[in-house]
């Protein structure tokens, strides 16, 4: 069991204060080391001890020469090119959270309407509302965290030291899909997953660059020339290439940070022709990680 704190550093006393609940007073530490980012309180088995988690500096030795593409989206939540392999970390477990979230804040809210204002029911139901929501965003957070945390990883063990993300903090703005589809892209938690990806790839000593995405799931990288797909599989008409949408849009996005993409291109890239099948990353919801070990894990 591990408690999160608010903390509050003393430059005179030098005092960690941790908070300890709304009725109960704060938890008081003599402190002798800088403040830390988050701290858990755990029990070891015999007794219970501190975990301090730091926010380290890059590191200093490059990871590898490789450069991955990585294409954020709606139904998968990254996918990542290398070059040779295709890493996938799907997110339809997290698509259903989020669809819950969106049918329960209705049905509560429905709720709300009909309960008199300033009685006892209503205010009950508000806190049962808070509590309902709040648990549902720790378990998308949760996901949101460890998919960011295996893609990551799975890229720093393949050597890629440059990561270029699909820039997509203009699609709400340049695009109009009807009124389901764009409820979906509004609720889309693209700029937490590139923000996740981010810091998570530069603690590792890996590079991010952001790549504007147009037309990069819409071309060929066999080819080069432009078709705008339909459902999740890319079929070329005009070469009969055969790939998975999301790994076109990575592979192009790294071709086009490396300088080899433009609009419109003939002929086949050597480092793009012959891609492998994408390997999934699925969320297990049975696993439990401890943010510190996590960490701990992340610097190793």
């Amino acid at each position: 069991m591990f408690v999160h704190t608010r903390l509050l550093r003393r430059q005179q006393l030098r005092t960690l204060v941790l908070s300890n609940g709304r009725l109960s007073s704060p938890l008081r530490l003599p402190w002798a080391f800088d403040l830390p980012t988050m701290v858990e309180i755990g029990w070891d088995g015999a007794q219970h001890e501190l975990r301090a988690v730091y926010t380290v500096p890059a590191l200093a030795q490059p990871c590898g020469v490789k450069v991955a593409g990585v294409d954020l989206g709606e139904i998968h939540l990254a996918v990542a090119h290398d070059g040779t392999k295709t890493i996938i970390a799907n997110g339809r477990y997290l698509r259903s959270k989020r669809r819950y979230q969106n049918k329960l804040k209705a049905r509560l809210c429905a709720l709300l309407d009909v309960k008199e204002r300033g009685s006892q029911r209503r205010r009950r139901l508000a806190r049962s509302k808070a509590r309902q929501l709040r648990k549902l965003q720790h378990q998308v957070n949760d996901v949101l965290h460890k998919q960011t945390t295996n893609l990551v990883s799975a890229l720093q063990a393949s050597g890629v030291q440059t990561v270029a993300i699909g820039d997509v903090r203009s699609i709400r703005q340049r695009t109009n899909l009807g009124k389901k589809t764009n409820q979906k892209i509004h609720q889309w938690l693209a700029g937490l997953t590139r923000a996740q990806i981010t810091y998570k790839a530069e603690r590792l000593g890996m590079d991010v660059a952001l790549v504007d995405e147009r037309y990069t799931s819409q071309t060929c990288p066999q080819c080069g020339r432009c078709k705008k797909p339909a459902g999740r599989v890319y079929h070329c008409a005009f070469c009969d290439g055969t790939f998975h949408r999301d790994q076109v849009g990575a592979s192009n996005i790294r071709a086009k940070y490396q300088g080899l993409w433009s609009f419109p291109v003939v002929g086949i890239h050597p480092a793009q022709a012959g891609m492998a099948f994408p390997t999934g990353v699925r969320f297990a919801p049975h696993l439990r990680r401890s943010s510190f070990h996590a960490a701990l894990s992340a610097v190793a």
